[in-house]
């Protein structure tokens, strides 16, 4: 499929360097000259010399007017999966590939597609099918040319409403097709702490909390209003850089001036955050943002001494009392690498249980779903290994004593900085009343607790006046 939108974007971005795309059929032939599977009897040193050797899936293609490049293209079960991302820029010098958007996004719409016709490989009919219909479901995928949802299996069922879909002025383009039922409307709030702590005086513990919205909204319309709040306690950690998806039609700018890298004052804005949207059919992130919290909900200790052919380690945690002592689940994981396996294991919790991975180079410590009524808990131990194999984990910065605890948990109906929706506070201006459901958590995300009797790997010392 051809977006003529996108291309009239590329020649314009692209400047003197733009290489239009070829026709089908000399698009087609090139790619499989590119893949080599046609002509790889022959040597093309352009294609098959040494300083050519892929190391991805992205390909540069001789078209009629130059090279065509990037094109993303793979081969699956007997398939080729390929797309012309758009770079929005020029192309020479070429840009690193981390810093193309379009091509992480056409990854993704090609694994949407494979996704959904790999299911019917061994059924011819199915498979004509269903590449037939690909045509039809990627004008609600991608209506002009950018990828609105990649999961294109989910776009199957509503196939009618696609093809009969009413063309109303007032309609945007990322709400492609109408919802018919009863309204309602799903809200998630998901926080996520990462966390840098190191228990020694010269260097300064970080944690920072990232937040992010995903609304799924089921309303009839063509162009449905609403507008969700999010409101914070009295003493909640405001939210900063946030950053609001495009279908919002308005905010306050005092709410997207609130910045991290500003310090926090009496005049930062707390609350209450509106956003009035015309949502998009799918599920998607109303929003995101990041917040300076006071404290990290879990403090911790870890201590990590050889003694001749012995390490003794001590784990000590502690649970803030602001935290909701209410887990899904909560886990203290303690790697040893550069080791080998251990031969011999001596050890103490107060609480919960700990157990040897079957590599014999992880211990996980289970704390479970709540804290003591002390809300501390910990572990000592003495352990030993034996001869270093190649398959135990090895690591280029936890070398000697240096080394970490990394924990995971989850506490559901819970954020870190109190954000939570008002269901009262949703408002739908179309008939009948909706169901609101509203749901938060917050998750751990690279929260390491790094051994107090070692250098830290990452020093982060305060600036000097």
């Amino acid at each position: 499929r051809r977006f003529p939108t996108v291309e009239l974007r590329a020649e314009t971005l692209n400047g003197p360097c733009h290489v239009p795309v070829p026709s089908d059929s000399a698009f087609l032939k090139a790619l499989l000259f590119q893949l080599r599977l046609v002509g790889d009897q022959v040597f093309v040193e352009h294609r098959d010399t040494c300083t050519r050797i892929e190391h991805s899936s992205v390909h540069s293609v001789s078209a009629g007017a130059g090279e065509l490049w990037p094109v993303l293209a793979f081969q699956r079960d007997g398939l080729i999966y390929a797309c012309v991302p758009l770079v929005e820029g020029p192309l020479e010098p070429r840009p690193p590939l981390l810093t193309i958007p379009g091509l992480s996004q056409g990854l993704a719409l090609l694994l949407g597609i494979m996704d959904y016709v790999s299911p019917s490989q061994k059924n011819e009919a199915e498979m004509s099918t269903k590449i037939s219909q690909l045509r039809t479901l990627l004008v609600q995928a991608c209506p002009l040319g950018t990828p609105l949802n990649t999961d294109i299996r989910s776009l199957n069922g509503s196939l009618e409403d696609i093809q009969e879909m009413p063309t109303e002025k007032d309609q945007p383009a990322w709400r492609s097709n109408t919802y018919k039922g009863k309204p309602q409307v799903n809200v998630c709030i998901t926080e996520k702490v990462k966390c840098m702590q190191y228990d020694q005086r010269d260097v300064v513990d970080s944690w920072q909390v990232y937040g992010a919205v995903n609304c799924k909204c089921d309303i009839e319309g063509a162009a449905p209003n609403v507008t969700l709040t999010l409101n914070l306690p009295t003493n909640g950690a405001p939210l900063q850089d946030i950053v609001v998806h495009h279908c919002v039609t308005s905010v306050d700018p005092a709410m997207l001036m609130s910045s991290s890298a500003v310090p926090l004052d009496d005049s930062v804005y707390n609350g209450p955050y509106k956003f009035p949207f015309i949502p998009p059919s799918d599920s998607f992130n109303l929003c995101y943002y990041t917040s300076q919290v006071p404290v990290p909900p879990i403090l911790g200790c870890y201590q990590l001494v050889e003694e001749g052919s012995q390490i003794k380690i001590t784990v000590n945690l502690k649970l803030h009392e602001s935290i909701k002592n209410s887990f899904e689940y909560c886990e203290a994981r303690i790697t040893f690498f550069n080791r080998g396996p251990i031969a011999q294991l001596e050890h103490k919790v107060s609480y919960g249980q700990l157990d040897l991975s079957r590599e014999k180079s992880l211990l996980v410590w289970v704390i479970g779903q709540k804290f003591p009524k002390s809300l501390e808990v910990s572990l000592t131990g003495t352990v030993s290994f034996g001869t270093a194999g190649k398959e135990h984990p090895t690591d280029y910065v936890c070398t000697g004593n240096t080394a970490y605890v990394k924990l995971y948990f989850r506490i559901p109906d819970f954020t870190l900085t109190g954000c939570y929706v008002d269901q009262h506070s949703v408002q739908i201006f179309v008939p009948g009343k909706p169901k609101i459901t509203a749901s938060r958590e917050l998750i751990s995300s690279d929260y390491y607790i790094w051994n107090s009797k070692a250098p830290a790997p990452m020093v982060y010392k305060p600036f000097l006046d």
